[in-house]
């Protein structure tokens, strides 16, 4: 095995803490959009599912996605496996398609509804910030580590291709969610390449034909290409309001009202498309 994956977790780590700590704070100093609910308890939520999601995908999953790459590179298992390619070519490339899978995966999470019951936990809550990133029900880190998985055997992606993805999937997640304003020339020029905070807030939208748009997280290509991108939300980032009016019952926002979601009933029926098109 290769010597870097001594280093994989820290990496991981070090990037994950030290870009939710940078965007939090640019939370404070140029938000995006004035908060509905306190901060404190949204983060004891969203921290909460980080750690519930972890210990079960270890569990049921022990094998990390690295791990799994260096398995099938040895059995010669995967497109990549299968061509003579330059590595830093395949490396790129593979990049590029786990990015594309998690763009159908997340497509798949919205129009499946027994998936989407376990992804409205990411849809639900009524602000945004750096750390809904990390929001994700359990149920819905399993299934995703399990599509992944099968999206590296596919494509034969080499570890250090899954690696890299890792760390870029998790700073994107984190950028993305955060509420940080960014002056229009600049989220203009970076939304042609990548996903900004802008682009994303229009996805969790209450307006469902805004929620079912923009499913990327890296790269903005793949709403482009198949016709799911939308620039700007019809209300406006000031007025636009967050979240989902089909609201789980049950009265509250915490942790563990949070892992019942899936399985409550909902309040109110989803807002459809309103009068124009932004």
């Amino acid at each position: 095995m290769e010597h870097w994956t001594e280093f994989e977790a820290p990496i991981r780590l070090g990037v994950f803490a030290g870009l939710l700590a940078l965007f939090s704070a640019l939370e404070f100093i140029i938000p995006a959009k004035e908060r509905v609910k306190p901060r404190l308890r949204r983060w004891e939520t969203n921290l909460g599912l980080l750690v519930s999601s972890s210990v079960l995908v270890r569990i049921l999953l022990p094998l990390a996605a690295t791990a799994f790459a260096f398995d099938m590179q040895a059995r010669g298992l995967g497109l990549f496996n299968w061509l003579n390619l330059p590595v830093w070519l395949e490396v790129v490339l593979a990049i590029f398609l786990l990015d594309f899978a998690v763009w159908f995966q997340h497509v798949i999470m919205h129009f499946t509804p027994p998936l989407w019951a376990f992804h409205k936990v990411h849809h639900v809550e009524e602000d945004l910030d750096a750390s809904t990133g990390i929001r994700f029900h359990p149920g819905e880190m399993l299934f995703s580590f399990g599509f992944k998985l099968v999206a590296i055997g596919l494509i034969g992606a080499p570890a250090l291709a899954v690696f890299l993805f890792e760390v870029i999937l998790n700073a994107a997640s984190l950028f993305e969610h955060a509420s940080i304003r960014i002056p229009k020339p600049i989220d203009s020029a970076l939304r042609k390449v990548i996903v900004t905070p802008d682009m994303h807030r229009v996805h969790h939208s209450v307006y469902e034909d805004e929620t079912n748009s923009n499913f990327g997280f890296c790269l903005s290509a793949w709403d482009r290409l198949f016709k799911t991108y939308r620039a700007q939300p019809r209300d406006g980032h000031a007025d636009m309001k967050l979240g989902l009016n089909e609201r789980p019952s049950g009265g509250t926002t915490g942790f563990i009202w949070a892992l019942f979601v899936p399985f409550r009933k909902n309040q109110a029926a989803r807002t459809q498309s309103g009068s124009s098109d932004a």
